[in-house]
């Protein structure tokens, strides 16, 4: 393979996330932007209840939504999803190219595009499918305001921690390569993985903000679109990168000349 500097392969992962970024909006657009809608909907249906209740039109009027929006619905769901959307494709591109740059290489004698799936695969169970089953997303109107930056920190907390014990079970498995092979290594290291993951889930705190009236069902179809636009986003990024990585990294077979015999 060609030596190939990181800035190469940073800008080749910035291009591959915006596509998969692309990818991930019209998936969040087709799949999520209804469920939101829905949510919303129940919010607002329970904000004029309970304005009702107080007897007071006026103040509640003001209360709720007096001033019009300065950002209109539709705008949301296009260009300010997008806009989101693709910046977070870029940024995740660029993070995951640079985990590939020290991967390329140690963790086996893999080539470019099986090593951008192994890059791949290990980053969405780390940084997307850990956290999410200790901390699933909810739509609008589950979740009390005053707790979102403790949720919030919980949730890059046990980011962190998954960041941190993927780290740490990748490192256990090379050291025992050796003793055991690389396939007992591998079975060991994820066993490991698996059990303080667990043991992590159990310790930290649990969130369960969810009114007692809202239909369970939205929220199963809201967290299983959030799961689609995740999957959607890191397939669409690994194969793309792996291609582009490979381009980068496997010279071109140069052309052949065709000999003629001489006459």
């Amino acid at each position: 393979m060609n030596p190939v500097s990181p800035r190469t392969l940073l800008v080749r992962g910035m291009l591959a996330g915006l596509l998969a970024g692309a990818v991930a909006f019209l998936v969040a657009y087709l799949l999520g932007e209804a469920k939101v809608d829905a949510a919303i909907a129940i919010e607002e249906a329970g904000q004029a209840a309970a304005s009702a209740h107080e007897h007071a039109a006026d103040a509640a009027a003001a209360h709720s939504h007096g001033e019009e929006a300065p950002v209109s619905r539709a705008l949301q769901a296009t260009a300010g999803l997008g806009t989101g959307v693709l910046l977070y494709g870029v940024a995740l591109g660029g993070i995951a190219a640079l985990v590939y740059c020290y991967a390329l290489g140690r963790i086996g004698r893999f080539g470019p595009r099986a090593t951008a799936a192994l890059v791949t695969t290990g980053l969405f169970v780390t940084v997307t499918l850990v956290p999410f089953f200790k901390y699933p997303a909810n739509p609008p109107a589950v979740g009390d305001p005053d707790t979102a930056a403790r949720r919030t920190a919980l949730y890059l907390l046990m980011i962190a921690l998954s960041a941190l014990l993927a780290a740490g079970a990748l490192i256990l498995g090379r050291r025992l390569a050796p003793k055991l092979g690389n396939w007992n290594a591998s079975v060991v290291a994820g066993l490991g993985f698996v059990l303080l993951v667990g043991i992590s889930y159990a310790v930290l705190p649990g969130i369960n903000e969810v009114p007692a009236d809202f239909p369970a069902a939205l929220i199963w179809e809201f967290r299983l679109a959030s799961l689609a636009i995740q999957t959607a986003l890191w397939t669409t990024f690994g194969l793309a990168f792996g291609f582009l990585a490979e381009r980068a990294l496997v010279p071109s077979a140069a052309p052949k000349e065709a000999l003629q015999p001489a006459s």
